[in-house]
């Protein structure tokens, strides 16, 4: 059992609205990966975890793509007096350490550094690293980095 399927479970639960299971399983998470990952968070198919998703926490509306790979340490959440969170979009790999906050909009095919701080929106087939987040490389064809 990895951190995606409990998640997995417990969103589907969370959808049907079952009270108390989702939060026993967002605890379980927590316990076992040392992780936040509520189970209203969605997820698309193929996403991963690297290293089981050790010390990851993410803000409960935050919705990820499809076939994305998200590093160990890294924190997706919102800032000081905005309600809007993170969007990430498809194809994204998110390095270790790496915090992405605010409103903003992570578009497909995204390569973020590790230990990044992404504070403004990011275009898709980009690069970016550094604190905070600069372009590093435009124009980038996602399958020869990943």
């Amino acid at each position: 059992m990895n951190l995606i399927r409990l998640h997995n479970i417990g969103s589907r639960l969370y959808r049907r609205k079952i009270p108390i299971l989702p939060t026993v399983i967002r605890y379980l998470i927590f316990l076992i990966y040392n992780s936040d990952v509520p189970c209203s968070v969605v997820i698309g198919k193929g996403t991963v975890f690297g290293h089981t998703g050790i010390g990851v926490v993410i803000h409960p509306r935050v919705v990820i793509g499809e076939n994305c790979i998200i590093g160990q340490g890294i924190t997706i959440g919102g800032r000081s007096r905005a309600y809007e969170v993170p969007v990430i979009g498809d194809k994204v790999y998110i390095g270790a350490g790496a915090r992405v906050l605010g409103p903003i909009t992570i578009e497909n095919n995204v390569i973020i550094g590790p230990n990044a701080v992404v504070i403004k929106d990011v275009k898709a087939n980009t690069i970016v690293g550094g604190i905070p987040a600069k372009i590093l490389k435009e124009n980038i064809d996602f399958e020869d980095y990943v």
